[in-house]
């Protein structure tokens, strides 16, 4: 087997409309296509980040709620590389979005901090440069 690539991540919310604001508006992902599927009573909506598909954002009714934080088993959380650290902190800081303190990477030196979702799914914002 030779994985060349990270496909997609897939994320189940539970308030869509939120959570679709929050993937798209706040963290400015591209919706590339969104559909509602009556048989599920589900939305589906695939997010590109710089033209490359990246997350699937599923709604289902009353999904059962799962542990996030950081140190649950399972995925720990996602983690998106920015130029600078400080004005994306500023961005979230202004949009009522709680991070947490900045911490330096022990192995590389660089920054990084976490904040949550609107399901308090753990998301990593780390300093490229």
């Amino acid at each position: 087997m030779h994985l060349r690539s990270l496909h997609h991540i897939a994320i189940i919310c539970s308030d869509y409309e939120k959570s679709r604001y929050f993937y798209a508006e706040v963290l400015g992902l591209e919706i590339v296509r969104e559909v509602f599927r009556e048989e599920r009573r589900s939305y589906k909506c695939d997010l590109a980040l710089n033209g490359t598909y990246l997350i699937e954002l599923f709604s289902f009714p009353d999904p059962p709620p799962r542990p996030s934080y950081p140190e649950a088993a399972g995925l720990r959380h996602i983690a998106f590389g920015v130029d600078d650290l400080d004005s994306a902190i500023a961005r979230l800081e202004g949009l009522g979005i709680a991070c947490e303190a900045i911490r330096v990477d022990f192995f590389t030196g660089k920054k990084f901090t976490f904040f949550a979702d609107p399901d308090n799914l753990p998301i990593e914002l780390y300093e490229n440069e």
